[in-house]
């Protein structure tokens, strides 16, 4: 979006942008919700080093999951660019417009962006690598937490 030069286009691709993320912001709380009323299944056997990173990964895959679309909202406010949701209804500006603020918090939402990125890359890699190779039924579980049927890894 960033390259396209200042067109109607441009205006509603950044509005779908926003959207997309207050949308995301909202279905976020819920979620949270759930997992605050009810803890995750018990982790299945595995080495402390990937049992560790797991719940680093999960700790900052909630942190970005909620500071991306409000870093978002944020530089919006301070760049004097109202959000308006699907289009109908204007949201409040979260700071006052202030050009620098602003052009911090872009860089902090780009910043964010691109490490929730790749910590979706990572926990779809080891989704994968639990699946296929270890095969430990822990994809089956992150699936609305089923737990049925799921077998341990077999011993060699």
């Amino acid at each position: 979006m960033h390259g396209l030069p200042l067109s109607p286009q441009k205006l509603e691709l950044y509005s779908y942008h926003k959207w997309l993320g207050v949308t995301v912001l909202l279905l976020f709380l819920p979620r949270l919700l759930v997992r605050l009323a009810r803890p995750s299944p018990a982790l299945l056997p595995a080495p402390q080093w990937q049992l560790k990173l797991a719940g680093i990964t999960h700790t900052l895959l909630y942190l970005l999951i909620a500071l991306v679309p409000l870093s978002g909202w944020l530089m919006s406010s301070a760049k004097g660019f109202p959000v308006v949701y699907l289009g109908i209804m204007p949201l409040p500006d979260l700071v006052g417009k202030d050009k620098e603020f602003g052009n911090l918090l872009k860089e902090a939402h780009e910043a964010l962006s691109t490490g929730l990125a790749l910590l979706v890359i990572l926990h779809l890699g080891a989704a994968v690598k639990h699946h296929l190779i270890d095969k430990d039924g822990t994809l089956h579980r992150m699936w609305l937490g089923h737990t049925k049927n799921v077998h341990a890894p077999k011993a060699s």
